[in-house]
């Protein structure tokens, strides 16, 4: 880039896009690598880093539809990987847990795609990764104010009347 190029925000708009786009491609063919598919291994790394959860959890944490995430369940179940179990606090929930070979399957999928993404990475210093972090955290958390914001204000009677 020339210098005194000034970087506008549709420009940057269009790097953190288009290197997400790419990213994402990698990140998801290193997932297949291990075996899985984006779902299940998505399911599996929340259960092996945040412990029992929910299906309604698991969602959460991974932006999974319920059709998804219950088919996903599914499949993790019939291969012996999660069981589910009653829930001690609401009996009307089920929690799902990992069996040993979920932990391991799990563990060594993950630790196999950490490997991947730190050998994506490794020609960033660590301070280009710390400012590349410190500038996208900043910069999600704007937006996600911004879209609160929008979501929370009262609508105009143009916008009511749209809908």
């Amino acid at each position: 880039m020339k210098n005194g190029s000034r970087i506008t925000a549709p420009r940057l708009w269009l790097v953190i896009l288009k290197s997400y786009r790419v990213l994402s491609l990698l990140a998801e063919q290193s997932i297949a690598n291990t075996g899985l598919c984006l779902t299940d291994f998505a399911a599996l790394e929340a259960l092996l880093h945040k412990g029992p959860l929910t299906i309604t959890q698991i969602q959460e944490k991974v932006r999974l539809a319920s059709g998804s995430m219950t088919a996903a369940v599914d499949r993790l179940e019939k291969l012996g990987l999660v069981v589910r179990k009653s829930s001690p606090s609401d009996r009307r929930a089920r929690v799902l847990e990992l069996t040993a070979k979920g932990k391991r399957l799990a563990a060594a999928s993950f630790e196999k795609h950490a490997k991947d993404l730190e050998a994506l990475m490794s020609r960033l210093t660590q301070k280009d990764m710390e400012r590349l972090y410190g500038s996208l955290k900043k910069l999600g958390l704007l937006a996600a104010e911004k879209l609160e914001e929008q979501e929370t204000r009262p609508r105009s009677s143009k916008e009511r009347a749209r809908k």
